[in-house]
């Protein structure tokens, strides 16, 4: 069967296979049902006879009803039809009976006779996972969502039906921008617009958007992260935000035509409070693309193969919203755990990972981030996983007084008379984070004295309170220094140190 030959294509090869049995793994009942009813009027026009647990058989006329709350009799009905006349039986939901040794038995039984009947049995179910007896005698029909072709002609139709047509414009923005959704989905959301404005329109971005959302968060995988971070709000690593515009540009269609492939992904390590997380929200934004943020902890279940189950389901749902951000958060904590504690759960996760960020042709950009490089498995750190790996260091001097004006323009936009060079060399070994909080406990100190304005003592007392992380780990950060200067990694900042030294 061709990779590239769609659902339709696919089932009908099946049926004309003479294919007992085509397990579905979909939600989309509804689009399942039309695309067995388009494949049988291909195949001179066959008998379609739909089943459900409650309204029985919906076929042949004499048979409307019967059946019901009984798979017993619904697998029965293809061995009383006819002779000649080719049926399609589509089962609803009926991966819950087959726990029943009758059901399974007959479901058997019916998958031997059917290689001599032009009859075929199609199986909708939410899931993937296969009863072990059937697996033999079941070919699996995958269900992708519908592609941005499939939608604008799904939106064409709705438009046309309300009297409004869609100009072509209007439709190739609204199909792309709901790609990743289910059909009955896009129907609501064309729905709503029809009823709020009386027409489709590019006002609908917003609300595509937010269906998305909703979508995203009903995996309970993934986290939509909506930011207005920019790549402007990020202090030094001039390298690194050279790199990723270079790669910004890869997503282009001039790109494609180029014949440059879509980039795979980044992996930023270094210490806590060096701007990895804001690096992952400003490309984002600044790209215009999705965040989905990715806790690996929420992909292990305890169950045996449910965390494999998950990853897929992770994986499915990030490539529907392509061209997207994927940005795992602590990599290191969530494939850090020794493997004969879950049972080979996390090897399992990693090289299911490893295999799709590897093989991946969807434009979906990785940013993993880690705090070091203790607990990482040495086959993510391997060329190839990752288009390259970054060090964020700490801050320079001259680093560390962008990163002070940046934030003290945000919080005390009104105050111009504060002196942040004698600051900055003040907070020698301070990451990102910690020179902000530095000013926030300098506006608790002036706030504490009647809320007055900033003085510069405040900002030196405050800087003499917090020990830094580079003080109570400095062996660790040593440590990642001396990994990437090796060549492992590349500096985020052309002022690093360790890259000059080296």
């Amino acid at each position: 069967m061709s990779a590239q030959a769609g659902p339709l294509e696919q089932l009908d090869l099946l049926i004309r296979a003479r294919t007992p049995i085509v397990w579905v793994p979909t939600q989309e009942e509804e689009r399942l049902e039309n695309l067995v009813r388009s494949a049988a009027r291909r195949l001179q026009d066959r008998l379609v006879m739909r089943w459900d647990f409650i309204g029985g058989l919906d076929a042949p006329s004499d048979r409307v009803g019967t059946a019901d709350r009984n798979p017993l009799a619904a697998l029965d009905s293809l061995s009383t039809m006819a002779a000649g006349r080719g049926a399609i039986l589509l089962l609803l939901d009926f991966h819950r009976f087959l726990e029943d040794a009758a059901v399974n038995r007959r479901l058997r039984n019916l998958a031997r006779e059917l290689r001599r009947q032009p009859h075929t049995v199609v199986i909708s179910t939410p899931n993937l996972s296969l009863p072990t007896e059937l697996e033999t005698v079941v070919s699996v029909l995958e269900l992708p969502l519908p592609s941005s072709a499939e939608i604008r002609a799904l939106l064409e139709g709705i438009a046309n039906a309300a009297g409004q047509p869609l100009p072509f414009d209007v439709s190739e923005t609204l199909s792309r921008c709901c790609t990743g959704l289910p059909e009955e989905r896009v129907r609501q959301v064309a729905a709503r617009a029809l009823a709020q404005r009386g027409a489709l329109g590019l006002d609908d971005q917003a609300d595509i958007l937010e269906e998305k959302c909703q979508a995203v968060r009903r995996t309970e995988l993934l986290e939509y992260c909506s930011t207005a971070t920019n790549t402007t709000d990020i202090g030094g690593h001039d390298q690194l935000k050279c790199w990723l515009e270079q790669r910004r540009l890869a997503f282009s269609p001039a790109a494609q035509a180029y014949g440059l492939p879509h980039p795979k992904g980044v992996l930023l390590l270094g210490p806590q409070g060096t701007g990895k997380s804001l690096t992952a929200r400003a490309v984002a934004h600044s790209w215009g693309m999705p965040l989905l943020r990715l806790d690996v902890g929420r992909l292990f279940a305890g169950l045996v193969g449910a965390s494999e189950a998950r990853t897929r389901e992770m994986i499915r749902t990030t490539e529907a919203m392509a061209p997207c951000v994927l940005w795992i958060d602590e990599m290191d904590k969530g494939f850090g755990a020794d493997s004969r504690s879950d049972g080979g759960a996390s090897q399992r996760v990693l090289a299911t990972m490893l295999t799709w960020m590897a093989e991946k042709e969807s434009p979906v950009f990785v940013m993993a981030t880690a705090n070091g490089i203790e607990a990482l498995p040495a086959e993510l750190l391997r060329k190839g996983r990752f288009d390259e790996i970054f060090l964020l260091d700490l801050p320079t001097l001259d680093e560390r007084k962008e990163i002070l004006h940046l934030h003290l323009t945000r919080l005390r936009p009104s105050q111009k008379d504060l002196d942040l060079d004698t600051l900055a060399e003040r907070c020698q070994g301070f990451s990102g984070a910690e020179l902000e909080q530095v000013l926030i406990e300098a506006m608790h100190l002036a706030f504490g004295d009647g809320g007055r304005p900033l003085k510069q003592d405040d900002l030196l007392q405050a800087a003499a309170q917090l020990v830094p992380l580079s003080r109570t780990a400095a062996e660790r950060l040593q440590t990642l220094q001396q990994w990437a200067s090796s060549g492992r990694a590349r500096p985020a900042s052309s002022a690093a140190s360790w890259a000059l030294d080296g």
